[in-house]
């Protein structure tokens, strides 16, 4: 786990075992879809706006454009 300065955890390592029964990956995956659906239901619009925003491409400076390509 890498730290920060201030102490906290930069990120924290999620390691499944894989040592579960299949009944136990179940309950697990179902609470996974029961958390996801919860938070769709409270945030659905602004994760799609997030999600927009988080695919929509970097915009193009036209008046830049050409002023460092090659001349080929």
């Amino acid at each position: 786990m890498t730290k920060s300065t201030a102490g906290l955890p930069l990120t924290i390592a999620l390691q499944i075992p894989t040592y579960w029964t299949p009944e136990q990956a179940f309950a697990v995956f179902q609470l996974v879809d029961e958390l996801r659906e919860a938070i769709c239901q409270c945030y659905a619009q602004q994760i799609q706006d997030e999600y927009r925003t988080d695919v929509r491409p970097a915009p193009v400076n036209l008046a830049d454009k050409g002023r460092n390509d090659p001349p080929f």
